[in-house]
């Protein structure tokens, strides 16, 4: 491979610490979903959004026992109005029945997925982009973001011109684009989409707030589009596997991250054969020949 910078965004989620509650703005808390990981950083941030004494609470967690004494901590004396989730993937749809039986029904508000929403229950209402959401203090308008989910939403604060970002931009690292409901070709455009938007700041499922709101999502764009000529490269070379592309490509990278990595290349791979510019064969890669 060529002599250039090997990855755009730099950092990732080990090791990352933050507050278990902080407060963000003047309607934006954020619990964290005492999940620890390697992908999920200090855990996932849920947030309390809005002013009134039934606050909008986003994304839940995955139901760890822990999170419900923060969360009553953070509420202090408030009780949510409603639930609403980016998309059902286990860390953020996971905390639902936990809400439900501590503070009782309310609706669950998501882009629906059949076969995925089951831990919303049975107070799921279908949310979709442009719709909007109100509490005292905060006016959500729904993003349609697929790419890291098939169902994923974002959520624009219209008060403050900030998006809850879900798991398209997080505070650090980058995201994985799944094999199952993942789509990168789907993922460029939803990055592409927010950054028309102009947001001020960025409020990410993981991680700190992000102030560099266009910065950040700008060079989300380019790294991905580095990958890409790294693989595209890689191929032109010869090199037909995925592990051996993880292998070039990821070699600052612990190796216990490496099948995450290959996610990640697998999803480039796809991209690049559905706009007709890569083949597979068995398990072997290479460019169409033009």
């Amino acid at each position: 491979m060529t002599d250039r910078p090997g990855r755009i965004v730099q950092g990732n989620m080990i090791g990352l610490s933050m507050p278990d509650i902080d407060r963000w703005s003047d309607r934006v808390e954020t619990v964290l979903g005492q999940n620890p990981s390697a992908f999920t950083g200090p855990g996932t941030n849920t947030y309390i959004v809005g002013t009134s004494k039934r606050p909008i609470l986003l994304d839940t967690g995955q139901g760890i026992s822990s999170y419900l004494p923060l969360l009553d901590e953070a509420l202090d004396g408030r009780v949510p109005a409603e639930m609403v989730l980016t998309h059902a993937h286990p860390d953020h749809i996971g905390g639902c029945p936990q809400i439900h039986a501590h503070y009782g029904a309310m609706p669950v508000k998501k882009r629906p997925l059949p076969g995925h929403d089951d831990k919303g229950g049975d107070d799921v209402v279908p949310v979709d982009h442009g719709d909007v959401i109100e509490t005292d203090g905060a006016t959500l308008e729904a993003l349609f973001t697929p790419g890291h989910a098939e169902d994923h939403l974002c959520y624009l604060l219209r008060e403050e011109r900030a998006i809850f970002t879900g798991d398209v931009v997080l505070g650090a690292g980058t995201t994985v684009i799944p094999e199952h409901g993942g789509d990168l070709l789907d993922y460029m455009a939803s990055l592409r989409f927010l950054l028309e938007l102009e947001p001020a700041v960025l409020y990410p499922a993981h991680g700190p707030a992000i102030r560099d709101a266009s910065g950040k999502i700008r060079e989300y764009i380019a790294h991905r589009e580095l990958r890409e000529e790294q693989i595209v490269e890689l191929l032109g070379e010869g090199v037909a596997l995925v592990t051996e592309m993880v292998e070039r490509m990821y070699a600052d990278v612990p190796r216990f991250l490496h099948p995450a990595a290959a996610t990640s290349v697998r999803s480039h791979l796809r991209k690049l054969q559905r706009e007709n510019r890569a083949t597979l064969d068995g398990e072997s890669w290479s460019l169409r020949s033009s």
